[in-house]
């Protein structure tokens, strides 16, 4: 049985966040085979783990039209084409990881020479090869994408295939801080409000908009945020571990964006609660196989 038929027989079978994942599988495909606008949302602790694969591949393929994350994805995805992350466990003793210059991010270490280190290395470099204007943060990343030849890289395949990625948060990580760092005696700098300026040209000329959002925080608001102005998304598939009762807006699901008109009263959509690092895999497979 093929993943998009073990999928397909989840629906039929019912119950549960089997069948969610196949409603989610479902959505996807309709947005690939519509005329619609394709946001991808996402937090960077995935782009530490094996999941990076999956989202490059994404990106790869053509499968999303536009990129919206945090400073973190840039951080992991550079760093890790020049330096590897290695396996642990979330049960490590974290002082002694700390004396011996080991970063847990859960149950994935990362070395300070494989993280703060390398990139100020390589990103100074970088920085100098780009002319001292303002950026907006998708410009500045395809700057990046044009000066590394890596592949595996989210950032390389965004830039090859002309896929904006915005991060409103970009000062908050190693890259935002490198940038900061060379701003100091160069004129190189990050106009956020260049960005907003591009994300309303996307959404005032999208016809249908749909969203795949894994985890919350800016980057899922950023996605609902601008699609509020065109009336709301038209189909979202959301991926979250965090319980709704809480109020924050990584817990909340997807019909609380109705509310605020950030998804469309007559939308498609789908909450799917679990770990993207299980469910991301199997529907981008699965997806793939159907398309």
């Amino acid at each position: 049985m093929s993943v998009k038929d073990l999928i397909d027989e989840m629906y039929e079978a019912g119950g549960f966040t089997g069948k969610k994942m196949a409603l989610g599988l479902n959505i996807l495909e309709k947005m690939e085979k519509e005329e619609c606008y394709k946001f991808l949302s996402f937090p960077a602790c995935i782009i530490a783990t094996g999941a990076r694969g999956v989202i490059k591949d994404l990106i790869k393929n053509k499968l999303f039209d536009c990129i919206i994350t945090t400073c973190g994805t840039l951080d992991h995805d550079l760093a890790r084409i020049w330096k590897d992350y290695y396996h642990g466990d979330f049960n490590l003793d974290d002082v002694k990881l700390h004396k011996e210059g080991i970063n847990r991010l859960g149950n994935v270490l990362v070395p300070n020479e494989s993280y703060g280190i390398i990139l100020e290395e390589k990103l100074q470099k970088i920085f100098e090869k780009i002319e001292n204007k303002d950026y907006s943060s998708k410009e500045l990343i395809w700057e990046i994408g044009k000066n590394i030849s890596s592949k595996d890289s989210i950032v390389y395949w965004a830039y090859k295939n002309k896929i904006p990625i915005f991060v409103p948060g970009i000062t908050d990580g190693a890259f935002g801080f490198q940038l900061w760092m060379y701003a100091q005696e160069n004129k190189l700098r990050v106009d956020p409000l260049k960005d907003e300026t591009e994300l309303s040209e996307i959404i005032y000329s999208a016809g249908k908009t749909g969203a795949l959002m894994i985890g919350g925080g800016i980057s899922k608001h950023h996605t609902i945020w601008w699609n509020q102005f065109r009336g709301g998304l038209d189909y979202a598939v959301y991926i979250t571990t965090a319980p709704e009762w809480d109020g924050s807006l990584s817990g909340a699901r997807v019909r609380e964006g109705i509310s605020w008109g950030k998804i469309k009263e007559n939308a498609k959509y789908v909450t799917i609660e679990g770990d993207a690092t299980i469910i991301l895999p199997i529907l981008t497979l699965a997806l793939l196989q159907k398309l």
